[in-house]
């Protein structure tokens, strides 16, 4: 799964590697433990913005709903209630520039941190929902995971969806909607260009959020 990551980078930095507009008014800060039901940022209709983490359908009469659903598996995104009319219809970027994973193990897993090898910023595969009730409107995102590749395997047997800068144009086209097509983006991403340090526990409070979080144990 991926329950926690971060987003150093600067506004112009994002800008530059997703080459797309922002929301007006839009503040980036450096966020260092971002955590689930926390705002984000995605990439969605062209546009840096921001949604909450934890997909809420819009169907849901409660919107807690999203508390649950802040991924969602690869192998059952397209069928799912909760997940196939965003999957079809609202496909979103979720902009990051490392996440944690914890090893088990001992009476306290240890976390890693997992980042680029030059360590930009990076897209995870996301859905996106809007949720009206009355005249509340509510944008929230969820992050989709596929298999652990051979990194990540002996922290989780899940990771979540990197999606290469080459298939990120597809997978955002509103218009497209090849299920097959769609699907065989939803793969491990290559070891080789990512790394991976323990970190100390302090991250494992989502109360933490600074630079702290990524010290060595």
């Amino acid at each position: 799964m991926c329950g926690r990551y971060t987003l150093r980078a600067r506004l112009n930095r994002i800008l530059e590697e997703f080459a797309c507009d922002v929301q007006e008014g839009l503040v980036v800060e450096p966020r260092f433990n971002i955590a689930p039901t926390q705002d984000v940022l995605i990439v969605q209709d062209g546009r840096l913005q921001t949604a909450r983490w934890g997909l809420v359908p819009s169907w849901a009469d409660d919107p807690k709903i999203g508390n649950r659903m802040i991924n969602a598996r690869s192998d059952g995104v397209a069928d799912k209630p909760a997940f196939r009319r965003a999957f079809k219809q609202s496909r979103c970027l979720v902009v990051a520039d490392g996440f944690y994973e914890w090893r088990p193990g001992g009476d306290e897993k240890q976390p890693f941190f997992i980042r680029m090898r030059d360590d930009r910023p990076f897209a995870f595969a996301g859905l996106s929902e809007s949720w009206r009730h009355g005249e509340e409107t509510l944008r929230s995102t969820t992050i989709i995971t596929t298999e652990a590749n051979p990194l990540m395997a002996p922290l989780h047997d899940r990771m979540p969806v990197i999606l290469p800068a080459e298939a990120r144009p597809l997978w955002l086209d509103p218009e497209f909607a090849g299920r097959d097509a769609l699907r065989a983006l939803l793969k491990p991403y290559e070891a080789d260009d990512l790394v991976a340090a323990p970190v100390g526990t302090r991250v494992n409070n989502p109360r933490n959020e600074t630079p702290e979080c990524l010290a060595p144990p």
